[in-house]
């Protein structure tokens, strides 16, 4: 693991995005709640937030983190995708971008295995950094 130790706290920001894309009728049944396993999104929501909290678990070299703040929010695109961000937020030694990605990944892999049975054809993609503030480098934004 790369030595964190002499770095100086800071309020430490990431915001992430990402994609899943699936037959209009699979986004119908998600928006309308007629999915018998349950609230789709609400689940996904759930498992992204449980994710960021267990990335040090999962990605090795990866420090573990006190994180302050998780969300994880969905946006309905068009008549076939739904986009999730997730904020994620410490005051720490070390950034939280690995974090922020990780719950989205896994919110949308929640969507996609809640949903398999209707719509093996969902597509996960476009999921990247869109924002980070804090530590020595400062702010980014995805242009």
């Amino acid at each position: 693991m790369v030595d964190v130790g002499n770095k100086s706290a800071s309020h430490r920001v990431a915001i992430t995005r990402g994609k899943i894309t699936m037959r209009p009728e699979t986004l119908q049944m998600i928006q309308q709640g007629d999915h018998k396993k349950g609230d789709v999104l609400g689940i996904a929501r759930i498992a992204g937030i449980m994710a960021a909290k267990k990335t040090a678990d999962l990605i090795p070299l990866c420090h573990p983190i006190m994180l302050s703040h998780v969300s994880v929010d969905f946006e309905i695109e068009q008549t076939d995708a739904i986009v999730c961000s997730a904020r994620v937020e410490t005051t720490g030694q070390t950034g939280v971008e690995m974090e922020a990605l990780t719950a989205v990944q896994i919110a949308l892999l929640t969507i996609y295995d809640m949903c398999k049975a209707v719509d093996r054809g969902m597509l996960i993609g476009e999921i990247g950094l869109e924002h980070k503030s804090g530590g020595k480098s400062g702010e980014w934004n995805r242009s």
